[in-house]
């Protein structure tokens, strides 16, 4: 018993540490808007729609990943004793506790919904048709092609409200928290 208080002791020493979780949450946050913001909307720009949305089906997965797990650290890396510290504070864990479950949704329900989403409506030929006729030109969606556009459109404006309001909540946690760093 007392070598796990030890480990445990030692384990607290080095990670529940303000540079820690400074750290754990510069990267969360600079991951977040970086993703959301600039990598998103570059690729977008530049990449032409079926190369877009290829990368997109393979980026946003591995996002949502990094952000839980960096969510993750950030309320082990909580000063001085990690999850429990978190708890004892209202004005940390509420803000934490939307964070995770906006991100656990877009992990879990809304970023697999949209990708298959977006996958069956490039596989149906849509996207190829988008691109290569003007919008005047296009024939008509027969009824399954828009369920499918439909389906996708709300999955994919759920998951990126879901991912503004964990931005959000990032920004919030990171508010308090320098609160906490000023006095």
């Amino acid at each position: 018993m007392a070598i796990t208080q030890s480990i445990l002791y030692v384990i607290q020493s080095i990670f529940c540490t303000g540079p820690a979780h400074l750290l754990c949450y510069s990267a969360l946050l600079g991951t977040e808007l970086y993703q959301s913001f600039v990598m998103t909307k570059i690729c977008f720009l530049v990449l032409p729609r079926k190369p877009f949305i290829a990368l997109q089906a393979r980026v946003f997965p591995v996002y949502f990943r990094i952000q839980s797990l960096l969510l993750v650290l950030l309320a082990v890396t909580t000063p001085s004793h990690g999850l429990l510290s978190l708890i004892g504070r209202k004005s940390s864990w509420v803000p934490m506790l939307v964070s995770v479950g906006t991100a656990a949704l877009n992990l879990f329900l809304y970023g697999p919904r949209t990708s298959r989403a977006m996958i069956s409506v490039q596989q149906q030929g849509i996207a190829a048709a988008d691109d290569q006729t003007e919008l005047s030109e296009r024939e008509p969606l027969n009824q399954e092609k828009a369920a499918l556009r439909k389906k996708f459109s709300k999955n994919h404006a759920m998951s990126i409200h879901l991912n503004l309001i964990s931005i959000i909540a990032t920004l919030w946690y990171g508010w308090g928290l320098s609160i906490k760093l000023a006095t």
